[in-house]
Protein backbone atom coordinates (compact mmCIF):
# COMPACT_ATOMS: atom_id res chain seq x y z
CA UNK A 1 0.00 0.00 0.00
CA UNK A 2 0.90 3.16 -1.08
CA UNK A 3 2.33 5.81 2.22
CA UNK A 4 1.14 8.81 1.22
CA UNK A 5 1.73 10.69 4.40
CA UNK A 6 4.05 12.93 3.19
CA UNK A 7 2.66 14.47 0.55
CA UNK A 8 -0.46 16.73 1.72
CA UNK A 9 -2.48 17.36 4.63
CA UNK A 10 -4.97 20.50 5.94
CA UNK A 11 -2.48 20.95 9.32
CA UNK A 12 -3.87 21.48 12.43
CA UNK A 13 -2.63 23.88 15.20
CA UNK A 14 0.99 22.48 16.76
CA UNK A 15 1.25 23.68 20.49
CA UNK A 16 -0.82 26.37 21.82
CA UNK A 17 1.24 28.92 23.33
CA UNK A 18 -1.13 32.00 22.64
CA UNK A 19 -4.86 32.67 23.50
CA UNK A 20 -5.73 32.71 19.56
CA UNK A 21 -4.04 29.30 19.39
CA UNK A 22 -5.20 27.96 22.49
CA UNK A 23 -8.72 28.26 20.73
CA UNK A 24 -7.82 27.40 17.73
CA UNK A 25 -8.71 30.33 15.63
CA UNK A 26 -7.20 33.25 13.99
CA UNK A 27 -8.02 36.93 14.56
CA UNK A 28 -9.20 39.14 11.23
CA UNK A 29 -7.18 40.46 9.07
CA UNK A 30 -4.25 42.65 10.22
CA UNK A 31 -2.19 42.86 7.28
CA UNK A 32 -3.00 43.72 3.58
CA UNK A 33 -0.40 42.17 1.34
CA UNK A 34 0.05 38.67 0.45
CA UNK A 35 3.33 37.22 0.73
CA UNK A 36 5.12 34.32 -1.68
CA UNK A 37 8.29 32.96 -0.84
CA UNK A 38 9.91 31.34 -3.79
CA UNK A 39 12.90 29.16 -3.13
CA UNK A 40 14.78 27.84 -6.70
CA UNK A 41 16.65 25.08 -5.23
CA UNK A 42 20.40 24.89 -5.47
CA UNK A 43 20.81 28.15 -7.59
CA UNK A 44 23.92 29.76 -7.35
CA UNK A 45 24.34 33.54 -7.83
CA UNK A 46 26.26 33.54 -10.76
CA UNK A 47 24.14 30.53 -12.96
CA UNK A 48 21.31 32.76 -12.25
CA UNK A 49 23.00 35.70 -13.69
CA UNK A 50 24.35 34.05 -16.71
CA UNK A 51 20.70 32.85 -17.58
CA UNK A 52 19.64 36.26 -18.02
CA UNK A 53 16.32 36.13 -16.08
CA UNK A 54 14.44 39.03 -17.58
CA UNK A 55 11.00 37.69 -16.72
CA UNK A 56 11.65 36.79 -13.45
CA UNK A 57 13.56 40.35 -12.59
CA UNK A 58 11.21 42.64 -14.46
CA UNK A 59 8.72 43.32 -11.88
CA UNK A 60 11.73 44.39 -9.55
CA UNK A 61 13.34 46.66 -11.79
CA UNK A 62 15.19 44.33 -14.44
CA UNK A 63 18.49 42.13 -14.19
CA UNK A 64 20.10 45.01 -12.36
CA UNK A 65 17.58 44.63 -9.63
CA UNK A 66 19.27 41.05 -8.93
CA UNK A 67 21.15 41.51 -5.60
CA UNK A 68 24.28 38.86 -4.29
CA UNK A 69 22.76 37.49 -0.70
CA UNK A 70 24.41 35.03 1.49
CA UNK A 71 22.46 32.38 2.75
CA UNK A 72 22.78 31.11 6.39
CA UNK A 73 23.20 27.60 5.38
CA UNK A 74 24.45 25.39 2.65
CA UNK A 75 21.75 22.53 2.45
CA UNK A 76 18.11 22.87 1.99
CA UNK A 77 16.42 21.80 5.17
CA UNK A 78 18.61 24.72 8.01
CA UNK A 79 18.20 27.00 5.22
CA UNK A 80 14.25 26.98 5.14
CA UNK A 81 14.04 26.57 8.56
CA UNK A 82 15.77 29.96 8.81
CA UNK A 83 13.77 31.47 6.00
CA UNK A 84 10.48 30.44 8.15
CA UNK A 85 12.27 32.14 10.87
CA UNK A 86 11.78 35.42 8.77
CA UNK A 87 15.57 35.38 7.78
CA UNK A 88 16.08 36.01 4.96
CA UNK A 89 19.33 35.64 2.69
CA UNK A 90 21.44 38.28 4.07
CA UNK A 91 24.39 40.86 2.73
CA UNK A 92 27.09 39.60 5.30
CA UNK A 93 27.01 43.21 6.64
CA UNK A 94 30.36 44.54 8.21
CA UNK A 95 30.76 46.34 11.60
CA UNK A 96 27.12 45.54 12.50
CA UNK A 97 25.85 43.21 15.19
CA UNK A 98 23.93 40.67 14.42
CA UNK A 99 21.12 41.49 16.82
CA UNK A 100 21.37 44.68 14.76
CA UNK A 101 20.86 43.27 11.37
CA UNK A 102 18.04 41.22 12.71
CA UNK A 103 16.04 44.20 14.38
CA UNK A 104 16.34 46.45 10.75
CA UNK A 105 15.67 43.25 8.74
CA UNK A 106 11.70 42.75 10.61
CA UNK A 107 11.19 46.09 9.81
CA UNK A 108 10.85 45.72 6.35
CA UNK A 109 8.06 43.17 7.21
CA UNK A 110 5.64 45.78 7.85
CA UNK A 111 6.42 46.89 3.85
CA UNK A 112 6.58 43.48 2.95
CA UNK A 113 3.18 43.01 4.86
CA UNK A 114 1.40 45.64 4.76
CA UNK A 115 0.71 46.01 8.41
CA UNK A 116 -1.75 48.29 9.80
CA UNK A 117 -0.39 50.98 12.30
CA UNK A 118 -1.99 49.04 15.55
CA UNK A 119 0.41 45.38 14.32
CA UNK A 120 3.68 47.22 13.78
CA UNK A 121 6.23 44.49 13.70
CA UNK A 122 9.96 44.32 14.93
CA UNK A 123 12.20 41.38 16.15
CA UNK A 124 10.13 41.06 19.46
CA UNK A 125 7.07 39.97 17.48
CA UNK A 126 7.65 36.57 16.69
CA UNK A 127 9.04 35.89 20.49
CA UNK A 128 8.28 32.91 21.83
CA UNK A 129 7.76 30.76 18.66
CA UNK A 130 10.48 32.43 16.22
CA UNK A 131 8.32 31.22 13.66
CA UNK A 132 6.70 33.21 10.58
CA UNK A 133 3.78 31.25 9.66
CA UNK A 134 3.03 31.17 13.56
CA UNK A 135 2.88 34.84 13.41
CA UNK A 136 1.31 34.94 10.29
CA UNK A 137 -1.36 33.25 11.25
CA UNK A 138 -2.44 33.47 14.98
CA UNK A 139 -1.43 37.53 15.00
CA UNK A 140 -2.01 38.94 11.61
CA UNK A 141 -4.94 36.29 10.52
CA UNK A 142 -3.32 34.80 7.10
CA UNK A 143 -3.89 31.94 6.08
CA UNK A 144 -0.25 29.99 5.29
CA UNK A 145 0.61 26.87 2.56
CA UNK A 146 3.41 25.24 1.44
CA UNK A 147 4.17 23.79 -1.74
CA UNK A 148 7.65 22.05 -1.70
CA UNK A 149 9.81 20.02 -4.24
CA UNK A 150 12.58 18.43 -1.82
CA UNK A 151 11.36 15.49 0.18
CA UNK A 152 13.96 16.54 2.60
CA UNK A 153 11.19 19.37 3.65
CA UNK A 154 8.30 16.65 3.16
CA UNK A 155 5.27 17.26 6.23
CA UNK A 156 7.00 15.31 8.77
CA UNK A 157 9.38 17.83 9.06
CA UNK A 158 10.02 20.00 11.67
CA UNK A 159 9.00 22.53 8.76
CA UNK A 160 5.63 21.84 8.47
CA UNK A 161 4.01 23.31 11.46
CA UNK A 162 1.11 26.24 11.68
CA UNK A 163 0.30 25.52 7.83
CA UNK A 164 -2.97 25.19 6.46
CA UNK A 165 -1.77 23.44 3.67
CA UNK A 166 1.27 21.67 3.07
CA UNK A 167 2.36 19.52 -0.13
CA UNK A 168 5.02 17.74 -0.77
CA UNK A 169 5.18 17.84 -5.75
CA UNK A 170 4.87 14.39 -6.70
CA UNK A 171 7.58 15.76 -9.68
CA UNK A 172 10.44 17.85 -7.82
CA UNK A 173 10.97 19.64 -11.25
CA UNK A 174 8.01 20.88 -12.75
CA UNK A 175 7.13 23.90 -10.73
CA UNK A 176 4.33 24.62 -13.68
CA UNK A 177 2.13 22.01 -11.27
CA UNK A 178 2.24 24.58 -8.44
CA UNK A 179 0.89 27.28 -10.65
CA UNK A 180 -2.10 24.71 -11.36
CA UNK A 181 -3.08 24.61 -8.02
CA UNK A 182 -3.16 28.50 -7.20
CA UNK A 183 -5.21 28.36 -10.46
CA UNK A 184 -7.40 25.91 -8.69
CA UNK A 185 -8.35 28.55 -5.98
CA UNK A 186 -6.02 26.74 -3.14
CA UNK A 187 -4.08 29.40 -1.92
CA UNK A 188 -5.79 33.13 -2.29
CA UNK A 189 -9.25 34.17 -1.74
CA UNK A 190 -10.80 36.90 -0.69
CA UNK A 191 -11.50 36.37 2.95
CA UNK A 192 -8.15 37.14 4.13
CA UNK A 193 -4.51 37.63 3.06
CA UNK A 194 -2.00 34.64 2.28
CA UNK A 195 1.24 33.43 2.93
CA UNK A 196 2.70 30.82 0.45
CA UNK A 197 6.35 28.99 0.44
CA UNK A 198 7.14 27.38 -2.90
CA UNK A 199 10.43 25.30 -3.30
CA UNK A 200 11.24 24.16 -6.74
CA UNK A 201 13.71 21.79 -7.85
CA UNK A 202 14.60 22.67 -11.54
CA UNK A 203 17.98 23.84 -10.73
CA UNK A 204 18.54 20.95 -8.02
CA UNK A 205 20.75 18.19 -9.39
CA UNK A 206 20.15 16.44 -11.95
CA UNK A 207 18.91 19.61 -13.62
CA UNK A 208 15.99 18.67 -15.39
CA UNK A 209 12.46 20.13 -16.63
CA UNK A 210 9.39 18.37 -17.76
CA UNK A 211 10.14 16.46 -19.84
CA UNK A 212 13.94 16.01 -19.90
CA UNK A 213 14.86 12.34 -19.27
CA UNK A 214 17.24 11.85 -16.02
CA UNK A 215 18.93 9.08 -16.81
CA UNK A 216 21.45 10.25 -19.24
CA UNK A 217 23.00 11.57 -15.97
CA UNK A 218 24.59 9.52 -13.46
CA UNK A 219 23.18 8.89 -10.15
CA UNK A 220 24.56 10.86 -7.17
CA UNK A 221 24.44 9.39 -3.43
CA UNK A 222 23.97 11.09 -0.28
CA UNK A 223 22.19 14.56 0.28
CA UNK A 224 24.89 16.80 -1.78
CA UNK A 225 25.84 14.25 -4.50
CA UNK A 226 29.45 14.31 -3.95
CA UNK A 227 30.53 10.71 -5.21
CA UNK A 228 28.83 8.29 -7.58
CA UNK A 229 29.15 4.78 -7.80
CA UNK A 230 30.67 3.19 -10.63
CA UNK A 231 31.71 -0.61 -10.76
CA UNK A 232 30.63 -3.29 -8.24
CA UNK A 233 33.66 -4.63 -6.04
CA UNK A 234 33.38 -8.35 -4.70
CA UNK A 235 33.06 -8.61 -0.63
CA UNK A 236 36.53 -10.44 -0.66
CA UNK A 237 38.14 -8.06 -3.42
CA UNK A 238 40.53 -6.28 -1.22
CA UNK A 239 40.07 -2.31 -0.29
CA UNK A 240 42.55 -0.27 -2.20
CA UNK A 241 45.01 1.61 -0.20
CA UNK A 242 43.31 5.40 1.03
CA UNK A 243 46.54 7.03 1.05
CA UNK A 244 47.16 5.73 -3.29
CA UNK A 245 43.43 6.01 -3.90
CA UNK A 246 44.05 9.28 -5.62
CA UNK A 247 40.25 9.72 -6.85
CA UNK A 248 39.07 6.78 -6.45
CA UNK A 249 37.69 4.75 -3.90
CA UNK A 250 34.65 2.55 -2.24
CA UNK A 251 31.84 2.83 -0.69
CA UNK A 252 28.42 1.09 0.70
CA UNK A 253 26.76 3.61 -1.75
CA UNK A 254 23.40 2.73 -1.74
CA UNK A 255 23.08 0.55 1.68
CA UNK A 256 22.66 -2.98 -0.09
CA UNK A 257 26.08 -4.23 0.80
CA UNK A 258 27.41 -4.11 -2.56
CA UNK A 259 30.88 -2.85 -2.81
CA UNK A 260 31.14 -0.09 -5.43
CA UNK A 261 34.07 2.38 -6.98
CA UNK A 262 33.41 6.04 -6.39
CA UNK A 263 34.84 8.39 -8.81
CA UNK A 264 35.27 12.05 -8.48
CA UNK A 265 33.07 13.73 -11.46
CA UNK A 266 35.81 14.94 -14.07
CA UNK A 267 35.77 18.55 -15.36
CA UNK A 268 33.99 18.10 -18.54
CA UNK A 269 30.99 16.52 -16.30
CA UNK A 270 31.25 19.90 -14.12
CA UNK A 271 30.97 22.03 -16.72
CA UNK A 272 27.79 19.61 -18.54
CA UNK A 273 25.97 19.76 -15.27
CA UNK A 274 26.50 23.55 -14.84
CA UNK A 275 25.25 24.39 -18.35
CA UNK A 276 22.19 22.16 -17.44
CA UNK A 277 21.35 24.55 -14.13
CA UNK A 278 21.72 27.89 -16.93
CA UNK A 279 19.19 25.84 -18.88
CA UNK A 280 16.79 25.22 -15.61
CA UNK A 281 16.88 28.95 -15.10
CA UNK A 282 16.10 30.03 -18.54
CA UNK A 283 13.00 27.77 -18.48
CA UNK A 284 11.77 29.16 -15.83
CA UNK A 285 12.00 32.58 -16.69
CA UNK A 286 10.94 31.82 -20.23
CA UNK A 287 7.81 29.50 -19.46
CA UNK A 288 6.88 29.22 -15.84
CA UNK A 289 7.16 32.99 -13.90
CA UNK A 290 5.68 35.02 -16.91
CA UNK A 291 2.68 32.55 -15.93
CA UNK A 292 2.70 32.78 -12.09
CA UNK A 293 3.13 37.13 -12.56
CA UNK A 294 0.06 36.80 -14.21
CA UNK A 295 -2.29 34.54 -11.70
CA UNK A 296 -1.40 36.39 -8.79
CA UNK A 297 -3.50 38.60 -7.03
CA UNK A 298 -3.30 42.12 -6.83
CA UNK A 299 -1.04 43.51 -3.57
CA UNK A 300 1.33 40.55 -3.59
CA UNK A 301 4.49 41.23 -2.38
CA UNK A 302 7.53 38.36 -3.92
CA UNK A 303 10.47 37.60 -2.47
CA UNK A 304 12.35 35.60 -5.53
CA UNK A 305 15.68 33.61 -4.10
CA UNK A 306 17.81 30.31 -3.81
CA UNK A 307 18.17 28.48 -0.77
CA UNK A 308 21.67 27.90 -1.25
CA UNK A 309 24.32 27.41 -4.09
CA UNK A 310 25.67 24.66 -5.68
CA UNK A 311 29.53 23.90 -6.11
CA UNK A 312 29.99 22.67 -9.97
CA UNK A 313 34.23 21.81 -9.37
CA UNK A 314 35.40 24.84 -7.15
CA UNK A 315 38.13 24.03 -4.70
CA UNK A 316 37.61 20.07 -5.41
CA UNK A 317 33.48 19.95 -4.36
CA UNK A 318 30.54 18.92 -5.74
CA UNK A 319 27.12 20.00 -5.18
CA UNK A 320 26.16 21.33 -1.76
CA UNK A 321 25.85 20.22 1.77
CA UNK A 322 28.98 19.80 3.92
CA UNK A 323 30.76 22.17 2.10
CA UNK A 324 32.14 25.90 3.67
CA UNK A 325 32.83 27.59 0.70
CA UNK A 326 31.90 31.27 -1.17
CA UNK A 327 29.94 29.54 -3.96
CA UNK A 328 27.51 27.53 -2.15
CA UNK A 329 26.29 30.08 0.19
CA UNK A 330 25.68 33.45 -2.89
CA UNK A 331 22.40 32.70 -3.94
CA UNK A 332 20.41 35.24 -5.99
CA UNK A 333 17.58 37.47 -4.52
CA UNK A 334 15.31 40.08 -5.77
CA UNK A 335 11.86 41.05 -4.07
CA UNK A 336 9.06 43.70 -4.38
CA UNK A 337 5.45 44.17 -4.38
CA UNK A 338 3.06 43.08 -7.90
CA UNK A 339 0.89 45.87 -8.78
Amino acid sequence: MTDDRSKERVAEPAGKPGLMRMLGRRPDPQADNHLVFITIDSCRWDTFLEARPENIARPFGGIDAIERRISYAPWTAPSHYNLLMGLLPHRSPKRVYASEHYKRDFVRYNERLGTRESQRIDFGSLIPQMWLPSFLQYKLGYSTHAMVSLPVLNRATPINSDFDRYKLMDEHNDMGKMLDRIEAGEVFDDERPSFLLMNTGETHYPYTIPGDDPEDLPPLFGPHGILRPVTPRSRDQAEPDPQNAGASGTTDADGSGERFEERVLDEAEMIRLRERQVRAVRHLDKVVFPRLYDILPRNTWVVVMSDHGELFGEGGYFGHGPILHDKVLEVPFLEGRLR
